[in-house]
C-alpha cells in the first residue's frame, strides 16, 4: 500500500492538518493517519475516518448539469464545462444590460475556504477572508460570505474593536496555565482537534479546568474539571459581574488600567448594575460561585480562556466577547505566562495582498448604510442577512442573479421559507458544491467542485507555510473552486485580474519571506517555518503590537479600548454593554409561559453541518437528528431517549428524536443543524432546525442571527400521520 505525506483535504475549517495519506492498488485514497512531524499532524478529528466515503461518495457531483425540470426539484441533464461557462456569461451579460452589474451577486461558504482561494479572491482591505471579489471587475459590489453568520464576531470584530488585533493574532497559553476556562465551546469536537489534546495534558498535570456552558461538554469530564451551567445568552452579564467584583474589591491590575486603557471609569460606573445577586438571577449561577470564580481568575498563576463561537449568537454577541476580553485585561491575565497572549509583530509570515481587488463601493451595494462596523472590517462586504429581502422587495434595486459556492443557504440561515422565496424569484442561480444542496433545487446550473485532495495549493499556519500537493486526480469532471473562478473570470474578459494558478500566488507570497517556491518544493514536507524566538510578554510596553513600533495597541487611541472609539464612531455604545435578547425568560416572560425551554442550535460532531449526510458511516451511526434534553424536562413530558418529538417555537415546528442526558442543564435543549437538505435519511431531510430560528433577531453590530437563546417547547409526538385520506361517504354513518 502506497503512502504519501500530505494535508487533510476534507474540511476548510482548519489551516490544514498534516496526514499520512494511504492509497490502495488503484491509487484511491483509503485511509488517513496522523503525521506528527507535520504542522497540526499529531491528532486527527473523527471526520478523517470517513475520507474514502467522502471522496468517492456515490452522491458526489461529477459533471456540470443544467436544469431540465421545474424549479423545486432535482431534474438536471449533464452538459460540458464549456456549455456551463457560456450559459453563465450569457446570463450575467443579460442581467448587466437589463438591470446593471449590481443585480448579480455571489455567496461563498465554508466550502470555499481553501487557502489559495482565500488569498486570491479576498476583498482588499478586509481583515479576514469572508467573500470573493470575482464579480468586482464585472461591476458588482454584492458579494457575501459565511462570515456573516459565523466567526467574525469572535475572530475580527471584538478583538479589533478592543485591542486592534485579530483572534488569530493571539493564543491561549494552555500549556502553562494554572486555570483554563472553556467558555461556550466544545474543543473536543472542534477542527483542528489539537487543542483538546492540550487540555487533556493540562488536566493531567494539575491545571484547573472550568467549563461555562449550558452543556456538560467533554472538557468538563477531564480530571478534576468543573462544570458551571449558565443560562444560554447570559455570558456577557457574567463577564461584567466578574469585572464588578474585581473593581469593587480593588483586585484589578491598576497599573495596566491607568497607563494602557481608555474607558475604565465609565466601565466602573456601568458594572455597578451587575452585582453578584443580580448576575446570579440572570445567569442561574449562585452568588458564591460567581464570587469564587472572580478570585480564582485573578489569583491564578496564568489564567487562559478557550472560546469559539458560542457567545456570538445573542443580541449582544460582540459585546459579550468584548466583556470577556476586558475581564482578562483587568485580571492581569493578558499577555503573561499561562494567560491570553499576543503573537506580536514578526511572529507570522507576511502575505502578499497587492493583487487583491477593492469593492466597487459599499454605497452601491444592498448593504449601504447598514451594519457599518461589519463592513468597516470586511472590505465593504454588505451583510448577507439583507440578501433575501433585497431580492424579494427589490430594495434598493433588483437582484436577479446569484452564484453560491460551497454553501447551503436554505439550511444555514434562519427563516428558510424566506430564503426559498428569494431563490425562487431569481432569474438565474448557480450552485457549486461537492454534492446537491437544498439550494440546488432552485438552481439553473449545478457545478461539481473537488475536495482539497484533488488540487494543488498551500496552507498557512501563521509562522509557517506548506505546499499542498495534489494527491489524486479530480473525481469525474469536478474542478477546484479556484480553477472554476479563474476560468469564469477569463470568459468574462478579466482573467488577468487573478493569478491563474495557486503556484503563481504562492510565489508572490513567498517573495516577502526568506524562501522561494523552488526552495519550498524541496524542503521537508514542503514546509517553511520561521525560526523560533524567545517569548516576550506584555508586548504593548515594548512596541511589539503596533506597526509603527511605538508602545501601545493598534487601536485609534493606541490603548486597550474598554470603550471602543470605532463603535462610538458608528453610533454604538463604546462600552461592552449587556443586552438581553428579545426572546428570553427575562425579556419575554409571556412567551416563556408558552415556550418554557431555551433552544440552542449548532453543529453536531463529527460533522460538517450538512456535508456528511450522504456518508454511510454517518447515517449508520446517526440515522436520526436528536435533540438533547435534561432528564427532569423529559420526565415532565413523559419523553424517553429515542421517542419522536416535535420541537416548537413561535415560528414553526421540526420533528426529531429525543436524547435524554444529564449532560445538559434543565430548561435548555440542544438541536443539531445540517438537516433539511436532499441527502441522508428521510428524518434528516425533514429536520431543518432553522425553521425554528428567526431572521428578525440579530446582533445589531455583527448582524449575526440569534441561534442560541430562542424559546421553545418539546412535545412527544403521539402518532405518525398516514398522509392525506380520500373522502369516503360511508364513513359519515359512524359520525
Amino acid at each position: 500500500m502506497k503512502t504519501k505525506h500530505g494535508i487533510c483535504g476534507l474540511c476548510f475549517h482548519s489551516p490544514g492538518c498534516g496526514v499520512n495519506v494511504h492509497f490502495d492498488e488503484n491509487d484511491r485514497i483509503v485511509r488517513l493517519t496522523p503525521d506528527p512531524d507535520a504542522p497540526l499532524g499529531k491528532v486527527l478529528c473523527p471526520i478523517a475516518g470517513s475520507v474514502e466515503e467522502v471522496i468517492y461518495s456515490e452522491k458526489r457531483l461529477t459533471q456540470p448539469m443544467k436544469r431540465v425540470g421545474p424549479n423545486g426539484g432535482y431534474d438536471f441533464e449533464p452538459i460540458t464545462w464549456d456549455e456551463a461557462y457560456t450559459i453563465i456569461v450569457d446570463k450575467l451579460s443579460e442581467i448587466k444590460s437589463t438591470h446593471g452589474p449590481q443585480a448579480a451577486a455571489f455567496y461563498a461558504g465554508t466550502g470555499s475556504y481553501e487557502r489559495a482561494f482565500k488569498d486570491a479572491f479576498k476583498l482588499k482591505g478586509a481583515e479576514i477572508y469572508l467573500a470573493t471579489s470575482i464579480l468586482f471587475p464585472y461591476g458588482s459590489p454584492n458579494t457575501f460570505g459565511v462570515g456573516a453568520p459565523c466567526y467574525t464576531s469572535l475572530g475580527v470584530l471584538a478583538p479589533k474593536l478592543t485591542m486592534g488585533c485579530l483572534h488569530i493574532d493571539m493564543f491561549s497559553d494552555v500549556d502553562n496555565s494554572d486555570l483554563i476556562i472553556v467558555w461556550g465551546t466544545d474543543p473536543s469536537t472542534s477542527t483542528p482537534p489539537a487543542l483538546f489534546e492540550q487540555l487533556k495534558t493540562a488536566a493531567d498535570e494539575g491545571a484547573e479546568i472550568i467549563v461555562i456552558d449550558p452543556r456538560k461538554t467533554a472538557a468538563a469530564e477531564l480530571p478534576d474539571a468543573e462544570w458551571i451551567p449558565i443560562r444560554a445568552g447570559s455570558d456577557g452579564a457574567l463577564a461584567l459581574g466578574l469585572c464588578h467584583i474585581l473593581i469593587r474589591d480593588g483586585i484589578y491590575d491598576k497599573p495596566f488600567v491607568e497607563d494602557w486603557t481608555v474607558g475604565f471609569e465609565e466601565l466602573a460606573e456601568y458594572v455597578k448594575q451587575f452585582p453578584p445577586e443580580r448576575v446570579a438571577e440572570l445567569t442561574g449561577i449562585d452568588q458564591d460561585t460567581i464570587e469564587d470564580l472572580a478570585e480564582r481568575i485573578v489569583d491564578a498563576e496564568g489564567a487562559s480562556y478557550v472560546m469559539y463561537t458560542g457567545l456570538e449568537y445573542t443580541k449582544s454577541g460582540v459585546q459579550n466577547i468584548r466583556a470577556v476580553m476586558v475581564l482578562w485585561a483587568l485580571a492581569g491575565q493578558l499577555d503573561v505566562e499561562g494567560g491570553r497572549c499576543f503573537l506580536g509583530l514578526g511572529r507570522t509570515l507576511p502575505l502578499a495582498t497587492e493583487g487583491q481587488l477593492a469593492s466597487p463601493g459599499l454605497d452601491r451595494s444592498i448593504g449601504a448604510g447598514k451594519f457599518p462596523v461589519y463592513a468597516h472590517y470586511c472590505g465593504d462586504e454588505p451583510h448577507a442577512i439583507l440578501l433575501p429581502r433585497a431580492i424579494i422587495d427589490e430594495d434598493p434595486y433588483p437582484v436577479k442573479g446569484l452564484i453560491v459556492l460551497g454553501a447551503s443557504l436554505l439550511t444555514a440561515w434562519p427563516n428558510p421559507s424566506l430564503w426559498q422565496q428569494a431563490l425562487e424569484k431569481l432569474d438565474f442561480l448557480v450552485s457549486i458544491d461537492l454534492q446537491l444542496t437544498r439550494d440546488a433545487a432552485y438552481a439553473d446550473l449545478v457545478l461539481p467542485a473537488t475536495t482539497a485532495f484533488e488540487q494543488a495549493s498551500y496552507c498557512y499556519y501563521g509562522n509557517a507555510i506548506r505546499y499542498r500537493e495534489q494527491m489524486i486526480e479530480p473525481v469525474g469532471q469536478s474542478k477546484p473552486a479556484y480553477q472554476i473562478l479563474v476560468e469564469l473570470a477569463e470568459r468574462l474578459g478579466y482573467g488577468d485580474q487573478f493569478p491563474q494558478h495557486p503556484d503563481q500566488l504562492l510565489a508572490d507570497t513567498l517573495a516577502k519571506s526568506d524562501t522561494t517556491l523552488a526552495d519550498l518544493m524541496v524542503a521537508d514536507r514542503k514546509t517553511f517555518a520561521l525560526p523560533k524566538t524567545p517569548m516576550v510578554y506584555r508586548k504593548w510596553e515594548k512596541g511589539l503590537l503596533r506597526a509603527d513600533g511605538k508602545p501601545g495597541f493598534e487601536t485609534p487611541s493606541g490603548k486597550f479600548e474598554i470603550k471602543s472609539s470605532i463603535l462610538e464612531q458608528y453610533g454604538y455604545n463604546g462600552l461592552p454593554v449587556y443586552d438581553e435578547s428579545d426572546e428570553t425568560p427575562v425579556s419575554n416572560p409571556d412567551l416563556f409561559r408558552r415556550f418554557p425551554l431555551i433552544l440552542g442550535t449548532g453543529p453536531f460532531k463529527p460533522d460538517m453541518k450538512s456535508c456528511l449526510r450522504a456518508i454511510p458511516s454517518f447515517i449508520k451511526k446517526y440515522p436520526d437528528p436528536m435533540v438533547q434534553m435534561n432528564p427532569a424536562d423529559a420526565e415532565q413530558r413523559k419523553i424517553n431517549t429515542g421517542d419522536l418529538v416535535m420541537i416548537k417555537t413561535a415560528r414553526g415546528q421540526v420533528p426529531m428524536r429525543a436524547f435524554v442526558t444529564d449532560k445538559i442543564m434543565p430548561g435548555f435543549v440542544y438541536a443539531p443543524v445540517g438537516g433539511g437538505g436532499p441527502l441522508g435519511t428521510e428524518s434528516w431531510q425533514q429536520a431543518n432546525v432553522n425553521q425554528l430560528t428567526d431572521d428578525a433577531q440579530y446582533d445589531e453590530i455583527s448582524g449575526f442571527p440569534v441561534y442560541k437563546t430562542l424559546l421553545c417547547q418539546v412535545k412527544k409526538k403521539k402518532r405518525v400521520r398516514r398522509g392525506a385520506a380520500s373522502a369516503d361517504p360511508t364513513l359519515g354513518c359512524g359520525g
